[in-house]
């Protein structure tokens, strides 16, 4: 272990359901919400945190409520500025976000669970939509801000079997991209627009990693041409096209660590082992682990289950 020590916030699964059914994989084709099977999600997440805290990484517990299922995904909590630069606590911010409506009761409980730790908290103006690191995280030089069309979610009729379609959209505005520039700044931002509804967050379509999360993971069919254009002409050889079965088991939703000793990546399970190569060859570590419960019925693996709090002196 370093002499730092990264922290993680993660949310207690006694409560994981599927209540409001926001997002693709939370519903079958018929628009009935999935079942969950909470004692296999809830072994599914300790071997995580075990796993998670075998690293090093001290693991900061969100308490359950029956009233807020999506706690079980804090990396929608917001964001912490410069997870990468070693601080104190008390030096770091962390700057909340403003969830879809149905997710809307979480932010009292990540706002309590932070301020109990002693890091300082911001806030942006409530009339823009932002859900955090899922939508704005550190790659390369930059940070990459994902977005796309916000929409009322609903049932919309259809020439098929079944004869309607759940809308769902994305989740973040590219409007706060104004209030989230200065607050990074000098480092860039990337704007990249997201295409398909089951990649609603850009980190189940891109993860930056390694030693100074210089590489990028991506699946080029749920960006906009011109996102991966601007992505191919920024990381180059260092972007890792992903193939539609391994986007499909999500992953790029991958939680990095990238140490300049001994990087790792925390990945779903089921990952091909091509892609396992590919990272291999760039000096680090993928650890493969099933939180399948997770992504099946919540839509959501193993980043999405991880708010990054960043390295504390």
């Amino acid at each position: 272990m370093t002499a730092h020590r990264r922290a993680i916030l993660m949310g207690d699964p006694s409560h994981f359901s599927v209540v409001g059914g926001a997002n693709p994989h939370t519903r079958t084709r018929w628009g009935t919400r999935r079942s969950v099977d909470r004692a296999l999600a809830i072994r599914q997440w300790e071997r995580l945190k075990s796993t998670i805290e075998e690293l090093g990484v001290e693991v900061v517990v969100v308490p359950p409520d029956p009233a807020q299922p999506g706690l079980v995904y804090p990396a929608n909590a917001g964001f912490m500025l410069d997870p990468d630069t070693p601080l104190r606590r008390e030096d770091r911010l962390f700057t909340l976000a403003n969830l879809l409506p149905t997710r809307a009761g979480e932010k009292p409980h990540y706002r309590g669970v932070l301020e109990q730790a002693g890091i300082p908290i911001a806030e942006i103006d409530e009339r823009h939509r932002f859900e955090g690191e899922a939508d704005f995280f550190p790659a390369g030089d930059g940070y990459l801000l994902t977005h796309g069309r916000l929409e009322r979610q609903r049932f919309v009729p259809t020439l098929a079997i079944p004869p309607w379609r759940r809308v769902y959209g994305f989740r973040t505005d590219a409007a706060v991209e104004c209030v989230l520039a200065p607050l990074v700044a000098p480092r860039p931002v990337l704007r990249i627009e997201l295409t398909l509804e089951a990649h609603y967050h850009g980190d189940t379509a891109l993860c930056a990693f390694g030693p100074g999360r210089r590489f990028l993971l991506g699946y080029r069919e749920a960006i906009a041409p011109d996102g991966w254009r601007r992505l191919e002409s920024e990381f180059g050889e260092r972007l890792i096209p992903l193939s539609s079965e391994d986007a499909r088991r999500y992953a790029a939703n991958s939680f990095p660590l990238p140490q300049h000793g001994e990087s790792t990546l925390l990945m779903p399970d089921g990952i091909s082992d091509r892609l396992l190569a590919q990272i291999r060859e760039r000096g680090v570590t993928p650890i493969p682990i099933d939180v399948s419960e997770f992504l099946k019925k919540g839509g959501g693996s193993v980043k999405c289950k991880i708010g990054d709090l960043g390295i504390r002196l």
